[in-house]
C-alpha cells in the first residue's frame, strides 16, 4: 500500500493537462475519482485527515506532538510495517522543522505521539532515497507514505528555477512520479496485490467546496478497476478508510470511522 501526495492543484488543472501525461495515463488506465474533495485549507489539516481522520490543526507552522488515534497506532496494533518516505528529509528519524525543500507539515506521521515518543518508530521516518532501495530489495513496508519535496510535488518551481509557470510545476511533478513511482508498477512485490493511491492535498485556496476543493485521486494496482471513473463524493477520510480496509487494520479513526472505503474503485 503506497500513498503519494502532491500539492495545491485542483482537478481541472491536472486531469487533461498536457503537463502531466504520466499521471493522466494512469488515470485513464486505472481508476479516477472525479468527485474527490480535500477537507480544508491549508495543507496540514488535509495530511492529518489522511492519517488520523481529523483535521487537528490548520496551522502549517504547527510543531507540537499530536496524541490522537492514527494510522500508525492501527498499524502497530496489527503487527504491520510502515515507513514515511520524505524527499529531502535531513536524516532518518528527523522530527524537526522545515529544511527547504523539505517541510514538516507535509510529513504528518512525524507529528504523532506513537512515532515521536518511540525511538523504534521514529526510525520509520526516512529520506525518500530509501524508497528505491526498499523497492529493489522487495522490502517495501505494508504502508508507505510518500512525500515529494517542494520542488517535485507541484508546490514550488522545479529545482534550479527561480521563476516558472504552473505548467513547469506540474511537469516536474509528473516527471518525478514517472521516474520514482513508475517502477513500482512492474515490481513483483507490488504485483502481488499492491495498491498505489496518488492524491493532491488541496485545490487552490479559492476553491473551498467541501472544505478544500475538488482534487484528483488516482488508484493504481492489479486489483484496481481499469478504465474506471467514480462519481461518488469522496474526501481524505475515505482514502484513510480505504487504506485501513485494504490492509485489514482498525479504520475507526476520526471521520474515517463512518466513511466508505471507496470499494467501487476495486475489482
Amino acid at each position: 500500500m503506497i500513498v503519494v501526495v502532491e500539492e495545491n492543484h485542483g482537478y481541472s488543472s491536472v486531469i487533461g493537462s498536457a503537463a502531466m501525461p504520466y499521471l493522466n495515463g494512469l488515470a485513464t488506465q486505472y481508476s479516477l475519482a472525479t468527485q474527490y474533495y480535500a477537507d480544508t485549507h491549508p495543507s496540514i489539516g488535509n495530511y492529518l485527515m489522511m492519517t488520523s481522520g481529523q483535521i487537528v490543526t490548520n496551522d502549517d507552522a504547527f510543531m507540537s506532538t499530536i496524541s490522537v488515534p492514527n494510522i500508525v497506532q492501527s498499524l502497530i496494533a496489527a503487527g504491520k510495517t510502515w515507513k514515511s518516505y520524505a524527499e529531502s528529509l535531513p536524516s532518518v528519524g528527523y522530527t524537526g522543522g522545515d529544511v527547504y525543500p523539505y517541510v514538516r507539515h507535509h510529513n504528518p506521521l512525524s507529528f504523532y505521539a506513537d512515532v515521536v515518543n518511540s525511538s523504534a518508530q521514529t526510525q520509520n521516518l526516512v529520506p525518500f532515497t530509501q524508497f528505491t532501495a526498499d523497492l529493489s530489495a522487495g522490502q517495501l513496508p505494508d504502508y508507505s507514505f510518500v512525500v515529494p519535496n517542494l520542488n517535485d510535488d507541484a508546490h514550488d518551481c522545479p529545482a534550479g528555477m527561480s521563476s516558472c509557470t504552473d505548467a513547469d510545476k506540474l511537469s516536474a511533478a509528473d516527471s518525478w512520479l514517472k521516474s520514482n513511482i513508475g517502477p513500482v508498477l512492474s515490481n513483483p512485490q507490488f504485483q502481488q496485490g499492491g495498491l498505489l493511491l496518488i492524491v493532491f492535498d488541496e485545490a487552490a485556496t479559492s476553491d473551498t467546496s467541501h472544505g478544500g476543493g475538488i482534487v484528483p485521486m488516482v488508484a493504481v494496482g492489479p486489483l484496481v478497476k481499469q478504465g474506471y471513473q467514480s462519481s461518488n463524493l469522496y474526501q481524505h477520510e475515505n482514502l484513510l478508510k480505504m487504506v485501513t480496509t485494504y490492509l485489514g487494520i482498525n479504520g475507526n479513526l476520526g471521520n474515517a470511522a463512518a466513511a466508505s472505503s471507496m470499494s467501487d474503485l476495486l475489482k
